[in-house]
């Protein structure tokens, strides 16, 4: 039974719960979702992440957890890691075999069965660290392990009584259980910390642009401001006119470009012909007090518009100047062709010819 709390090196966020304090360091999160379609088949896949950057991976069908990051392994010897990746080898199959028992046990359960289970921890200081972790059925939280014990949720079915009664009576389950999250977890993220310090500090600048589209209430419309390519995660952004803030401004959830930066749109829904004076305003960690501020379209000063005011200047500039010289050029051609064919009516015209001739005589 010793297999669940081997979960901590599991990977992949289903059943995901923080604090608010975890938010706003780099907690080492790690879920494991487990499906049995019936007695004689089951899937595991797990995935884990420091913060916001995925580190390791476990497919169902690989015997070994993958290393997402160059410094996944963290400060942890090679030695240290095989014994852990042998560990994780038994666990899935005890878990497995676990969950079948545990079917034929329940006459309430039947198949297929899914398991989703988050754990991990998040470190303050070289001494302080806080754990966490947690088991869901079908999609619906059931346990938890508090301290040195499981616990039921408060809205979990009755015979999740008798899981917890069997797991709280392996006293080996939970001193593994209790040394995985309080002292292997602490010293794994203070390797993961040191050795992928570099790539966790980077300070990535949002790019930020405006758009408008129609919106459901008539003659009404949405100004759209979207916001990408930020590092790390958390992001302000708000729509406003001078100084007031746009209370109804509504954000999108967080999206992750390829490039592992985020993206983030923030709308706002006005009446047609109100838009100007509105602008979206970005606040980030990589832009320090300079924030970044971004006109409606609609504004006469916006840069946009005077990009466009100068662009047409030099175009109408340029075709004034092709015009000019085209007439210049047929002025000139029209002066040097007529002499020419005054000089041919004279030669061939005899009065004048006589003229000429008496005139000389």
């Amino acid at each position: 039974m010793w297999s669940l709390p081997c979960l901590l090196f599991l990977v992949f966020p289903w059943v995901w719960v923080q604090s608010e304090a975890q938010q706003n360091n780099f907690p080492f999160r790690i879920l494991q979702i487990s499906s049995f379609p019936n007695s004689s088949r089951s899937s595991t896949d797990s995935l884990a992440w420091l913060g916001d950057l995925q580190t390791h991976r476990w497919s169902n069908a690989s015997d070994t957890i993958d290393f997402v990051k160059p410094w996944s392994q963290g400060k942890f010897s090679d030695q240290q890691w095989e014994h852990l990746q042998r560990i994780f080898q038994v666990y899935r199959f005890s878990f497995t075999r676990d969950i079948q028992e545990f079917v034929k046990m329940l006459p309430n359960i039947h198949y297929p069965v899914e398991i989703q289970m988050s754990t991990g921890c998040d470190v303050y200081s070289e001494n302080a660290s806080e754990s966490f972790f947690y088991v869901a059925f079908q999609g619906e939280y059931i346990l938890s392990f508090q301290g040195t014990s499981f616990q039921k949720a408060p809205d979990a079915p009755p015979w999740t009584e008798l899981v917890i009664k069997v797991l709280n009576g392996d006293q080996g389950t939970m001193e593994t259980l209790q040394w995985l999250l309080n002292d292997i977890c602490p010293k794994f993220v203070h390797g993961l910390l040191e050795a992928g310090k570099a790539e966790l500090e980077k300070q990535e600048k949002p790019e930020v642009w405006l758009s408008s589209g129609l919106s459901p209430k008539h003659g009404h419309l949405q100004l759209l401001c979207h916001v990408s390519g930020f590092y790390p995660k958390p992001v302000w952004v708000m729509w406003m006119h001078g100084e007031q803030k746009q209370n109804s401004t509504q954000t999108t959830e967080y999206l992750s470009n390829a490039d592992e930066t985020w993206y983030l749109q923030a709308t706002l829904d006005v009446e047609a012909g109100k838009e100007s004076g509105l602008a979206c305003c970005v606040k980030h960690s990589s832009l320090g007090e300079q924030d970044i501020i971004c006109h409606s379209q609609d504004d006469k000063n916006s840069p946009i518009n005077i990009i466009i005011v100068v662009v047409l200047l030099v175009v109408g500039l340029i075709c004034v100047l092709i015009c000019s010289y085209v007439i210049y050029t047929k002025k000139r051609c029209s002066y040097q062709g007529i002499p020419g064919r005054a000089v041919v009516e004279h030669a061939f015209n005899p009065s004048t010819r006589e003229a000429e001739a008496g005139g000389s005589l």
